[in-house]
């Protein structure tokens, strides 16, 4: 298989089963206009975080790494009228491009964008989330791991992107930092005793890479 076969097979379930939708296409148009990275999930994985947060009946939900906002609007189109998602994003670019963009997808009344380092806004964070979605900085995942735990309940959902750094994840050796993160957060999933978890390896028009999903229990 080739990312060629990949890409096309993306693009075939999105055009199946997402299709077009001009808040979403406009967000990705405005990105790429304002030069920020192409590293926003792909249509189909947005619309997984969609119904898992649709599935699980979230009413509030924190993002660690905004970007462009594309993501935020999948997940806060889940919440209910008078749901709330706070976003978290260090870069003010990004921040001011994700603004507008949710803005223009209608839902600037559930989401607040919290511009700063994760590590310096968290501790204005109050509160219990029902879904967690981890999209940012590899070399913290295993800190914002056990901080969206503290801030969970019984039942809340913690989803950790990018966890299999192209099949890197098993270099025991490896110095790359992202990947050092990302072992450190397996053996902290692996170590919790009130988490049940898994990961799952993808690929898709974003390469090969994979999520952890996490449940609360305790």
């Amino acid at each position: 298989m080739t990312q060629n076969v990949w890409s096309e097979v993306d693009d075939y379930i999105s055009g199946l089963l997402v299709g077009q939708d001009e808040a979403l296409d406009g967000a990705l148009r405005r990105s790429d206009e304002a030069g920020l990275p192409e590293i926003n999930v792909a249509p189909n994985q947005g619309k997984l975080l969609n119904l898992l947060a649709r599935v699980h009946g979230a009413r509030r939900i924190l993002e660690f790494g905004t970007l462009a906002g594309y993501s935020t609007i999948w997940l806060a189109r889940a919440l209910p009228a008078d749901g709330e998602l706070i976003t978290l994003e260090a870069d003010p670019h990004h921040a001011e491009v994700a603004r507008a963009n949710i803005a223009a997808a209608g839902l600037a009344d559930r989401v607040e964008v919290k511009v700063g380092k994760a590590l310096d806004t968290l501790p204005d964070i109050d509160g219990v989330f029902d879904l967690f979605f981890v999209d940012a900085d590899k070399v913290n995942n295993p800190t914002y791991f056990r901080w969206a735990l503290d801030h969970s309940r019984p039942g809340s959902v913690i989803i950790v992107d990018n966890v299999i750094r192209e099949g890197r994840v098993i270099e025991a050796d490896s110095t790359d930092p992202s990947v050092l993160g990302t072992r450190e957060l397996g053996s902290v999933i692996a170590g919790e005793p009130r988490v049940s978890a898994t990961m799952v390896q993808t690929v898709g028009s974003k390469g090969y890479d994979g999520f952890a999903l996490v449940l609360v229990e305790r």
